[in-house]
Parts: C-alpha cells; sequence; structure tokens
C-alpha cells in the first residue's frame, strides 16, 4: 500500500469515534483471545516488565480512587523516502528507572510552556534525537492512548525527508532506527503476546518484532491505531 503525504493527511483528518486507546482498553481485548504468544525474556528482554503496576487495567490508583494521567505527546515521525514512508523510532538508554531499553517515539510530557501536544512532541523530538521542528510537516493526530504506568499520550504523525541530521541524547537514546511503514501496515506482522502479571493475571499486548528489534506495549498499540487509520476505508 503506497500513500502520499495528502493521502495520509486526508486519512488523520477523516471522522474517527473520537475514543481513546490505551494497555489497559488491549488488555481486555485481547484477554479472550486464544493462541497469544507468552513472553519470553530470551526473546523478550528480562526487564521489560520492570515496575509493571499489579493493577492489570490500570484505571484505579492504590487508593481506590479515580487514576490521574500525566499529559504527554510523542512524534510519530514519517521518514518519506524515494521507495517509500518508514516510520523512526528509538530504542531507549538500558539504564534509565522507567521503560528501560524499550522502543518508543520520541516524546515526553507536555511542559506548562507547551501551547499544544504538537508543541510538545516536536520540543521533545528535538532534545531527544536532534530532529528541528522546521524540518517536520505535521499532518495529523492519533487516537489518544492511556498507557498502564499513569500518561495520555497524543500522538502526533509527522513526516520528513532525507537528509536528516539527527543527534540522540546519550542520556536517554541508545539507537535510532527505521522501520517500513509496510512493514507495520501488513497485518501478517502484527502479533498478540501475553505475560502473567506480579498479581497473577495474564496480560495481553501487541508486538510487532522488527529483526532483533521488539516493538510492544504502548508503542506497538499506537502503531496498530495508525495501521487503522490508514488502512480504513474513506
Amino acid at each position: 500500500m503506497s500513500l502520499t503525504r495528502a493521502q495520509i493527511r486526508q486519512r488523520l483528518s477523516a471522522p474517527r469515534d473520537g475514543s481513546k486507546s490505551g494497555d489497559a482498553l488491549t488488555a481486555l481485548r485481547l484477554a479472550q483471545v486464544d493462541g497469544l504468544i507468552p513472553y519470553d525474556p530470551a526473546k523478550h528482554g528480562a526487564s521489560m516488565f520492570t515496575g509493571m503496576p499489579t493493577d492489570p487495567v490500570g484505571r484505579t490508583s492504590t487508593s481506590g480512587g479515580a487514576k490521574s494521567y500525566v499529559a504527554a505527546a510523542v512524534l510519530v515521525p514519517l521518514v518519506e523516502h524515494a521507495d517509500g514512508f518508514t516510520i523512526l523510532l528509538t530504542q531507549r538508554m538500558p539504564d534509565l528507572k522507567a521503560h528501560a531499553g524499550q522502543i518508543s517515539f520520541p516524546g515526553g510530557r507536555i511542559e506548562p510552556e507547551d501551547p499544544d501536544p504538537e508543541a510538545g512532541a516536536l520540543r521533545e523530538a528535538q532534545e531527544e534525537i536532534g530532529l528541528a521542528p522546521a524540518e517536520v510537516e505535521v499532518l495529523g493526530r492519533l487516537d489518544s492512548y492511556v498507557t498502564i504506568t499513569g500518561f495520555d499520550v497524543t500522538p502526533i504523525v509527522g513526516a520528513i525527508k532525507p537528509p536528516m541530521s539527527l543527534q540522540k541524547d546519550p542520556r536517554e537514546v541508545a539507537d535510532i532506527f527505521e522501520v517500513p511503514l509496510a512493514f507495520i501496515l501488513n497485518r501478517a506482522n502484527h502479533q498478540r503476546h501475553s505475560r502473567v502479571a506480579p498479581n497473577g493475571l495474564t496480560r495481553g499486548y501487541y508486538a510487532l518484532p522488527y529483526g532483533d528489534r521488539y516493538i510492544w506495549g504502548a508503542t506497538a498499540g499506537m502503531l496498530m491505531n495508525l495501521y487503522e487509520v490508514l488502512t480504513a476505508p474513506l
């Protein structure tokens, strides 16, 4: 499936139901699915679930009240090559306190000085990978994504064109790499995995293994939303 910037923008702007997606909803959706691929630390990374909350749904606080979420934004960078788009991703440093070693989009919490999620995503991308905001054409938003770790994330889709002058932040980013958009848009590459949470309950999540990269959790969930948006009939 070959798409242009204009077509991607059109699909992102098409009416959607406006509902949130997230880790908890994915876990509930996959709870009744047979044949989930069990978590394998030898393949998927021994520390990937470090610090995972025991609440499998993630909608309540430890005091039993409604859980508050931190507003965040990520940039979903589509790199426009002559033979098609790729998606730029980062691998986090292995010694970080949160999400160590995991694959993610550049992004983070929205700061008070950010006028909107777009500004927050572009600022974070510049800080993490040295991508200048002027190099990005914002095409639209995906559905907001609520993580089990307490973030309400707005994914901002932006197009960029090589050559890119990127500089990773050595405190946060171990590597920057690209995955073909065609790989994400191929349903054969969408996997549904599971892991037993500390409370003994099984949690389902999406995964998109790419070579030796294990894309899972919130990043995979947002990529699944990108797939749904870009392949939906207009």
